[in-house]
């Protein structure tokens, strides 16, 4: 007998387990991540004091796997190095980005975007000196959605080293 009580509440409690923890049909995603890479996948401009490369640029956009409708507003990551070629110290500030359409018109943010189109650095460089950074700015839906993406214009901010120094030697003794 008190084996039938034990055996009937393992049969009940194997069942309540089975039964109320039936599994239930995973969703599936409605958003997907999409990265595009940039072509050409590298380039390189010279300014007056700098010489910039832009190289592995990507765009990651979140979209709904359905419409396909652009969810957050585009990202632009990749790696900028800069080079100063001048012949002082320069401090250089940061880098801001804009995005221009075929004819070299801006393609400004629509209502509602996140607007990340600066990055800070804060390095002093000096002649010949590179350095490297990681580009993470964000980019209009309507340059991804209307691929009216023409052309990316960097502006590096900086400024010129105010300090310079200068060695003067007197011919002098002390007797």
């Amino acid at each position: 007998m008190h084996f039938k009580k034990i055996f009937i509440l393992i049969v009940l409690s194997l069942a309540i387990g089975f039964f109320g923890c039936a599994k239930k049909e995973a969703e599936a995603p409605t958003q997907e991540r999409i990265t595009k890479n940039l072509v050409p996948p590298k380039a390189e401009v010279k300014g007056e004091n700098f010489l910039i490369e832009l190289r592995d640029l990507r765009v990651t956009t979140i979209e709904d796997i359905t419409s396909k409708e652009i969810l957050e507003t585009p990202k632009l990551t990749g790696h900028i190095v800069i080079t100063n070629k001048s012949k002082g110290m320069l401090d250089i500030q940061g880098v801001t980005v804009e995005y221009l359409d075929q004819a070299g018109n801006p393609i400004h943010f629509e209502s509602g975007e996140k607007i990340a189109t600066a990055s800070l650095y804060m390095r002093i460089t000096k002649p010949e000196e590179t350095t490297e950074h990681t580009l993470d700015v964000t980019i209009p839906r309507k340059a991804i959605k209307e691929k009216a993406l023409g052309k990316i214009e960097i502006s590096l901010v900086y400024i010129p080293s105010p300090l310079n120094r200068e060695t003067i030697v007197f011919p002098e003794k002390v007797e």
